[in-house]
């Protein structure tokens, strides 16, 4: 008997253990660029709430960095292997395949099916890599042209320029006028990149300039020359805010919402906070015009499925790490689409409302597209982005010329 109840209290210690565990709630961290300024923040609360409602005893440690400040962060992380969250955000092409090359990303294949039918596989191409999954993309977006329509008709324009040439005698009016042409960061280099890849790839078309990332074509074109020749005279004409070097892009786009800029060019994330601005009902979105047309069009853009969320290979709940990248990525692709922020990766609801009228005009021009290349700093790898962009700081700056600009990359990078 006292045998029989010795083995009965350990069982009943046991199962007090099992259970004591179970109810322990797990925290699952995640890294974003879902800062208070951002489009998507309130995307990334609502998803969080959501998945945390609908999975008890789960908890999702937020911690967000601005856009910059994150891209040093999360490679610095992934290099050294330490202190690396459950899940992070992520662009896709080679900002993410480095992270896959080096072993730090989780293979997603063995989730994927269970959500294929809203996720479709076309959306998946830039964070899918020797045929596996390993990110889950929840928005895209283009670089897009957004257009104060009062200050364009004070200087007599009724509509967004349609070609190059009027684009350039669109400035002068601008300028005549006493308007900025465009707002610019020139702080922050990859704001720079959201001019030179629209006149890049309406100079020499997306499937050259896809090459040339590739390393398949030679950065050393003349189409390239023509033009980053064309964005330093822009900049020597003073179609950019002169003070554009010591301006970040938050800034630049307040002062659009402002009325101190004609146009603002920059990734159509930017629907959400000038949508619900109070000039949004006077902003029109568009293209910029074409630079060489015997090589491209109007509609080749620069853009794609880009905005994604990944699992480190060092979670310690990888099932569950995977389940919660999933679910928060479908949460925030309906989010970011019916806030105005983004166009979705997963399947929209086709009669869902939303919050402004740009999304619908972007994703018109998408619809519209003839190519669609990644933004150049997401498809190139870590090191060859930051040569880049250092390029094109060069380039801005006039510490360089075109030529010069061509020649150099083509040495560095192919």
């Amino acid at each position: 008997m006292k045998k029989l109840l010795g083995i009965l209290l350990t069982v009943v210690m046991l199962l007090s253990m099992v259970t004591a565990t179970a109810e322990e709630p797990v925290t699952l961290t995640l890294w974003s660029i879902a800062t208070e300024s951002d489009s998507s923040h309130q995307s990334f609360i609502d998803a969080i709430a959501a998945f945390e409602a609908a999975n008890p005893g789960v908890k999702i440690a937020h911690d967000t960095t601005a856009n910059e400040a994150y891209k040093t962060k999360i490679k610095a992380a992934m290099s050294s292997g330490e202190g690396l969250p459950d899940i992070f955000f992520t662009w896709g092409m080679g900002f993410l395949g480095e992270f896959v090359d080096a072993g730090r990303v989780l293979n997603l294949d063995a989730y994927y099916p269970t959500y294929a039918a809203e996720l479709p596989e076309v959306m998946t191409g830039n964070s899918t890599y020797n045929g596996s999954h390993y990110g889950v993309p929840y928005s895209m977006s283009i670089v897009a042209l957004y257009a104060n329509m009062d200050l364009l008709k004070k200087a007599g324009w009724e509509d967004i320029p349609a070609t190059y040439e009027d684009m350039i005698k669109c400035c002068e009016d601008l300028k005549a006028a006493g308007i900025i042409p465009f707002g610019v960061s020139g702080k922050e280099l990859w704001c720079l990149s959201e001019y030179v890849e629209p006149l890049v790839i309406k100079s020499i078309g997306g499937a050259k300039l896809r090459d040339i990332y590739n390393g398949v074509s030679t950065w050393n074109d003349p189409g390239v020359v023509k033009a980053i020749a064309a964005f330093q005279d822009m900049v020597t004409k003073e179609y950019f805010d002169p003070s554009a070097i010591a301006l970040g892009n938050d800034e630049v786009k307040n002062n659009f919402i402002a009325g101190k800029y004609a146009f603002y060019q920059n990734g159509s994330w930017n629907n959400g906070d000038i949508g619900k601005s109070e000039i949004a009902a006077n902003v029109k979105v568009g293209t910029f015009p074409v630079l060489d047309p015997d090589n491209a069009t109007l509609m080749q853009m620069i853009g794609g499925p880009n905005n994604t969320l990944a699992v480190t290979a060092t979670t310690q709940n990888p099932d569950l790490a995977a389940k919660a990248a999933f679910e928060l990525g479908k949460f925030l692709s309906n989010a970011d689409y019916t806030s105005g922020a983004n166009l979705p990766c997963w399947a929209a609801d086709p009669n869902a409302e939303v919050a402004n009228d740009l999304i619908p005009a972007v994703a018109n021009m998408v619809a519209q597209a003839d190519d669609m290349v990644l933004f150049g700093d997401n498809f190139l790898s870590a090191d060859a982005a930051n040569t880049y962009l250092d390029y094109i700081g060069q380039a801005f700056a006039g510490d360089i010329t075109a030529e010069e600009f061509a020649e150099g990359l083509a040495s560095e990078l192919n």
